[in-house]
């Protein structure tokens, strides 16, 4: 769940802040649409690779931050401080010579949010909640690149064996 200072938080990234809490008060089942870069950035991925990842992080006691999944899309997307795609990028690009696929969403880009309270199900769910507005510190942007790259090795593994289990 969503803290109350997260939602108003949340509500500076939209257009009108005050109709952005007034339908999160009516529906707080109801996703919205914000733009990203202002008050923080996504990273966005497939759906098999986000979930490991956050299990990774968590694991780990790494930072994690908060984590959202759109089960139709098939897609994973973590909230990052604004700004830091360079950082993210070179800390991928020093983990793997084949970096994972993903989107980087900043200025310009949109983004759907879950409602604070959405069911277990439902097509726009967090998987880690903001439970406190995010902050500008580089380590969860350089945790989530390590983690991503991993996760993304040790599920190609993990592939990579089921393949050669099926075939023996």
């Amino acid at each position: 769940m969503v803290t109350r200072r997260s939602i108003d938080w949340l509500s500076e990234a939209s257009g009108d802040p005050q109709q952005f809490r007034m339908i999160w008060s009516d529906d707080p089942r109801q996703p919205q649409v914000v733009s990203a870069g202002s008050l923080f950035d996504v990273v966005v991925t497939q759906q098999a690779l986000g979930i490991e990842t956050l299990d990774q992080l968590r694991r780990r006691g790494m930072p994690a931050g908060a984590a959202l999944i759109d089960r139709a899309a098939g897609r994973t997307g973590f909230l990052v401080p604004p700004g830091t795609r360079g950082l993210f990028e070179r800390t991928v690009t020093r983990e793997t010579v084949t970096p994972p696929a993903y989107r980087y969403l900043s200025d310009g880009s949109y983004v759907v949010l879950p409602g604070p309270v959405p069911l277990p199900g439902d097509r726009f769910e967090w998987l880690s909640p903001l439970l406190r507005p995010q902050h500008c510190s580089p380590l969860q942007t350089i945790a989530l690149g390590v983690m991503l790259a991993a996760s993304a090795r040790l599920i190609a593994r993990a592939e990579r064996y089921g393949e050669e289990m099926a075939d023996a």
